[in-house]
């Protein structure tokens, strides 16, 4: 069996994973999560990444930490800043946190997506000195936070505090978006280690290749699947500390720790780093939109599928015409209620993507494409 590679985490004092298991998209089955996370860990993985607002993930990890394995990991998780509403709030909060995960300190905690209504949430209600309280009280060991905003909002916040770890997201078509590389390596030259979200940008990249990238993989001599390149680009960085991906099954979980039993920095060839920008250049050739599935979006106050509705345009999109994208759209989702075509324009969705796309612009485009394309005959 394939071994596991670990990096030192900044001046933290731990040493980590370079694959850190994302506990957002477990499976709907709770006894399969927790065989997952334990199997995680029985591997080698020792990074669990969760939060408060990832539904029931707090409380299966917890359950799947007991029986010894809490002694075993790194354990992450994030202050729901959404709900902070005073100061008191931070420490509540972490102490339900706390509770639910079964145990009584938080290895790694972090202020969860300091988007810029979030970060003023932040310092408006003192949210840094609560950290130093924390840790102070043993409550948390280590500071972070995680973001999706622009590179110049994560420097702001990067050098606002004595951080001691950040999430950011990256993925081969994330390179020049959101902090992106500039904002991975301005963190690391401060001495922060970096772990990264979304490498397959929501599992979009973990799928079938479309054709024009599909040609090229085929056609290099290194055989490697396109998820296996999306994270090869990763860790070939030495600024990357861990790159978490959520699984929703065990076969997923076992293939992505394959793959980084080799995941040491610099090991790509300039051959290999010319191969990757193909691929990118590849998939910007055609239209799609930046959704990660995460849901935050949802429930959606008219009942649209948002994050279901994108990953079927992005399907239709790289397979176009894909008479399946169009059938689902027009048979289920209209048949349903779910459609684009119910969008009011609230913008509720709005503003709680952290990919901060204008959904109530982009569903009516949707609808008249998917509802105008031939279909094939």
């Amino acid at each position: 069996m394939k071994e596991m590679v670990y990096r030192e985490f900044g001046k933290t004092g731990l040493r980590v994973s370079r694959f850190g298991l994302g506990c957002m998209r477990f499976p709907p089955d709770e006894a399969e999560a927790v065989r997952m996370v334990r199997r995680a860990i029985e591997r080698g993985v020792n990074y669990l990444d969760t939060a408060y607002v990832y539904g029931n993930s707090e409380t299966i990890t917890g359950k799947a930490l007991q029986d010894g394995y809490r002694d075993r990991v790194v354990l992450a998780t994030k202050s729901p800043i959404w709900n902070i509403a005073s100061h008191a709030d931070f420490e509540k909060y972490l102490d339900r946190e706390l509770a639910r995960l079964g145990t009584d300190h938080i290895d790694v905690y972090l202020l969860h997506n300091l988007n810029t209504d979030n970060w003023n949430k932040v310092r408006r209600y003192d949210g840094l000195t609560f950290l130093d309280k924390m840790a102070a009280k043993g409550k948390i060991l280590h500071k972070g936070f995680s973001l999706h905003n622009t590179l110049a909002a994560f420097r702001e916040i990067i050098d606002a505090f004595d951080w001691e770890m950040t999430q950011i997201q990256l993925n081969i078509l994330d390179e020049e978006n959101q902090a992106g590389v500039e904002g991975l390596r301005y963190a690391a030259a401060r001495g922060i280690p970096v772990v990264i979200m979304e490498p397959l940008r929501g599992g979009f990249l973990a799928g079938d290749a479309p054709p024009a990238v599909a040609a090229l993989i085929d056609a290099f001599p290194e055989r490697r699947s396109l998820m296996e390149w999306c994270f090869r680009w990763l860790y070939d960085m030495p600024e990357v500390s861990v790159v978490l991906s959520g699984t929703s099954t065990m076969a997923q979980l076992e293939e992505n720790i394959d793959i980084f039993a080799d995941a040491a920095p610099n090991v790509m060839t300039a051959a290999e780093r010319g191969l990757l920008r193909q691929i990118r250049e590849a998939f910007e050739s055609s239209p799609s939109v930046a959704c990660t599935g995460c849901a935050y979006c949802l429930p959606c106050p008219a009942g649209v599928a948002i994050p279901d509705i994108f990953k079927l345009y992005n399907s239709y999109q790289l397979v176009k015409p894909n008479p399946v994208d169009i059938f689902m759209y027009r048979n289920v989702h209209m048949a349903e209620g779910t459609a684009a075509d119910s969008c009011t324009g609230c913008g509720a969705c709005q503003d709680l993507c952290p990919q901060g796309l204008a959904a109530p612009e982009l569903l009516p485009l949707i609808h008249k494409e998917l509802m105008q394309a031939p279909m094939p005959g």
